[in-house]
């Protein structure tokens, strides 16, 4: 089995979106398979060595803020959040949907206008030049990144996540 049979057998999205679920979520697995390495050394190190690994806590939250806005995408646009439909027995089909599409847009606009101020962030942190205290990692870099992935976010959620809740039947 090649590559592609494997990727098309163990994701159901179609086209360039398999393949940046595939990259966002080797993105993560690579990210948590470095903090649980991390946490390991740091951990043998305090131990056995009576020293821990300099900035384990300052990769510690990088790591988990590049791993929870690589995923954040995919979960958006798989419909993944949490939903309460205790009223989708009572209402119609078209009425679900259009709620649907509204709560699609509204989130869209919400994540885009909170990358925006996310990078306003980043560039005030560039123009301070703020650094993490122990390694001196640029916290703009951190933070560019998190607003780049909810614009990703939020333009899959109009693209994707859109095309798939209007072809999707109700249950």
């Amino acid at each position: 089995m090649g590559f592609s049979a494997w990727l098309t057998a163990h994701y159901e999205e179609k086209g360039p979106v398999q393949w940046l679920a595939f990259a966002l979520e080797l993105v993560a697995a690579l990210t948590l398979f470095f903090l649980m390495m991390l946490t390991c050394a740091d951990v043998l190190g305090r131990y056995f060595f009576g020293n821990s690994v300099d900035g384990a806590t300052e990769l510690t939250e990088i790591g988990i803020a590049i791993l929870v806005f690589a995923e954040m995408p995919i979960v958006t646009w798989r419909g993944g959040h949490v939903v309460v439909d205790i009223l989708d027995k009572i209402w119609s089909n078209t009425a679900i949907k259009a709620l649907g599409l509204l709560s699609a847009l509204l989130m869209s606009g919400s994540l885009y206008y909170v990358g925006v101020r996310i990078f306003e962030f980043s560039e005030r942190a560039f123009s301070r030049g703020v650094v993490t205290e122990l390694l001196g990692i640029p916290v703009g870099l951190i933070i560019q990144y998190i607003a780049f992935m909810s614009w990703a976010t939020a333009a899959l959620m109009m693209t994707y996540g859109v095309y798939h809740l209007l072809t999707q039947d109700r249950d």
